[in-house]
């Protein structure tokens, strides 16, 4: 099942970040006061931008990156300016790092131990 994270404009001009699976019916309770309580107080006045991830683990550390963005930041994320992966870790990096290691470990079992 498909996830969101998505970004809302509230009434003091702050972004709100969060997840769901359906952004139209997490807005409405957003709105509805049923919401975060951070949007209790400064209601939700329209989505920004919501970004589709393949599951709530990949919506989750998405939005983990996204909260410590600056405002500015997540004002222009919103805008377009730049994309979701580019605030995201390179994954694809780590696993490589990762992989080289295990790689380097093996190898290390191979030698003959020192006497």
């Amino acid at each position: 099942m498909a996830w969101f994270l998505y970004l809302l404009e509230c009434s003091d001009g702050s972004v709100y970040t969060g997840i769901a699976t359906d952004v139209a019916a997490r807005f409405d309770k957003h709105v509805s006061g049923t919401g975060a309580r951070y949007t209790r107080s400064r209601k939700p006045v329209r989505v920004l931008a919501s970004f589709e991830l393949a599951d709530r683990s990949s919506a989750s550390k998405a939005e983990y990156w996204v909260k410590r963005l600056t405002p500015a930041d997540k004002w222009a994320l919103a805008a377009g300016v730049f994309s979701l992966e580019s605030v995201l870790p390179v994954v694809a990096a780590l696993d490589a790092d990762a992989e080289a290691e295990a790689d380097t470990d093996a190898e290390a079992g191979d030698k003959p131990a020192s006497p």
